[in-house]
């Protein structure tokens, strides 16, 4: 597997552009095949005397076993490396090509002697499909070089070839942003579902969940009804305002995921990225097919949805400051073609602050995401600009920090104003 996508990606190799995440900022260089004065690249620049660096990258053509083999590398390398070595996360692209991007780690080894690391590595290259290069300086401290060892099945150990190392500017967009589309965030019920198919084998409970979605997705009509979606953080005041909305309304009340899904969402949320999205993908289309169902009798209302999926997905997938999300207006914004469009999507937002007070006072257990939330600033800074370039429909926002009978009456007349109830 491993010589197969060694092979696809040697002709291309020179051109590939390298990423390294130190405390959470990329990192680029390149590579090619002289020096010409460049400057040393900064991921080097704190590399003493005896340090050695690898880099390892996940690469088969096999999409599952590549999403999670990822985590579990870093598990095998934090476990069997010497005390001294370091990691960093790491990816290799093509610059503006789309499902380029591989994943990876960066190595940096401070032990004492190089031998036990260089034997976890060659043993890896046997058994994993994995491409480690080693990085060699020269006497002089001042250059290095890049060298892609052979798998399993070569004949040589390393191969011969060796490529200069530079500085590289940082892409237009951020490299997680070619592999976003139907990787992070899924744009159709068929990718998402043959994920879960291809997973099916190694997670017996993907099969439960193929039982529960809709048997094809029939091309309907608006609902008779509007359904109006609301999102927002937790503790903005989501559950509060859509049980009023029913109330008033006379609407039925639905959340995404659905409740058929929730005895499953412990098991999916240790799933990588790929596949747990996909599962968070196809429960928007379950809670679509009830919208559908509903919206014929009655106003809907729905506790999140498509929005918060997408929304947390590009957060998690691109590191960095807000500046790295893909450009207002990206197709990584779009609604997918086949699921059914709210008549209004409302975002409730919130002073950090008070809602950090809000979840203190109710003394919820959180998810892992929701976690990240309190205590990283940059991540919600992310999920909220996330949440308002998504379009068709876009996000109206409404301030939730007046008591909730204000916020009611205030998205009473909104709905009253763009849905005509």
């Amino acid at each position: 597997m491993a010589r197969r996508a060694m092979s696809q990606l040697l002709p291309q190799w020179s051109s590939r552009v390298f990423s390294v995440e130190l405390n959470g900022a990329p990192f680029y260089f390149s590579i090619q095949e002289r020096h010409r004065g460049e400057d040393m690249p900064h991921v080097f620049e704190e590399v003493r005397g005896n340090d050695r660096c690898y880099s390892l990258f996940v690469c088969s053509s096999d999409r599952i076993k590549q999403a999670r083999f990822y985590p579990e590398l870093k598990e095998k390398l934090l476990r069997d490396l010497p005390k001294g070595c370091d990691l960093s996360p790491m990816s290799s692209f093509l610059p503006n090509v789309k499902d380029s991007l591989l994943k990876g780690y960066f190595l940096k080894d401070r032990s004492a002697g190089s031998s036990l690391s260089e034997r976890l590595l060659r043993d890896v290259i046997q058994h994993d499909p994995v491409l480690v290069c080693s990085y060699l300086k020269s006497e002089d401290g001042q250059l290095w070089t890049q060298r892609l060892w052979g798998d399993a099945d070569s004949q040589t150990t390393e191969m011969s070839k060796d490529y200069c190392v530079v500085p590289s500017e940082a892409p237009e967009y951020h490299p997680a942003t070619l592999n976003i589309i139907n990787s992070d965030v899924f744009y159709s019920f068929e990718e998402a579902c043959d994920v879960l198919k291809q997973s099916a084998d190694i997670i017996p409970e993907a099969t439960s969940v193929l039982e529960l979605l809709p048997s094809r997705l029939e091309a309907r009509s608006k609902p008779d009804f509007p359904v109006i979606v609301i999102e927002g953080l937790d503790a903005t005041g989501k559950t509060t305002l859509t049980e009023s909305l029913r109330d008033t309304l006379g609407a039925a009340l639905l959340r995404s995921p659905p409740k058929c899904l929730s005895p499953l969402r412990t098991r999916f949320d240790r799933e990588p990225p790929l596949i747990r999205r996909a599962f968070y993908a196809l429960g928007n289309y379950i809670t679509a097919e009830e919208m559908g169902q509903e919206g014929m009798k009655t106003p809907v209302i729905v506790d999140r949805f498509w929005h918060s999926t997408a929304a947390y997905a590009i957060a998690t997938a691109v590191s960095g400051p807000v500046c790295n999300l893909p450009s207002d207006g990206s197709e990584v914004y779009r609604w997918p073609t086949d699921l059914l469009r709210p008549s209004l999507v409302v975002l409730l937002t919130l002073d950090p602050e008070e809602r950090k007070r809000r979840l203190r006072d109710r003394g919820q257990g959180e998810t892992a995401e929701e976690q990240e939330l309190d205590h990283n600033q940059l991540f919600r800074l992310k999920v909220e600009e996330a949440y308002r370039r998504i379009s068709g429909p876009a996000c109206v926002t409404v301030d939730a920090s007046p008591p909730a009978d204000q916020v009611l009456q205030q998205v009473l007349l909104l709905i009253r104003a763009k849905c005509h109830l």
